[in-house]
């Protein structure tokens, strides 16, 4: 596991994800060319609105598991 940490509206948060998952996000962020805490809330805002109760890391993993498969 890795962890990461950004800024989520005003507040400190950790994020910790399989490397193999954060390659995909930096993959995905490099190709947009947005930073990753955008990102990150982008896929907060996503995750409350399809899911409030699914935890972050693992709306991202699935989040990442799309990404693969449409490439």
């Amino acid at each position: 596991m890795k962890k990461r940490s950004v800024s989520l509206y005003g507040h400190q948060t950790s994020i910790a994800l399989e490397p193999e998952f954060w390659a995909v996000i930096d993959a995905h962020i490099t190709r947009e060319t947005i930073p990753l805490a955008r990102f990150i809330a982008n896929m907060d805002d996503a995750r409350m609105a399809d899911n409030p109760e699914q935890g972050l890391a693992s709306y991202l993993r699935v989040w990442c598991l799309g990404a693969v498969v449409n490439l």
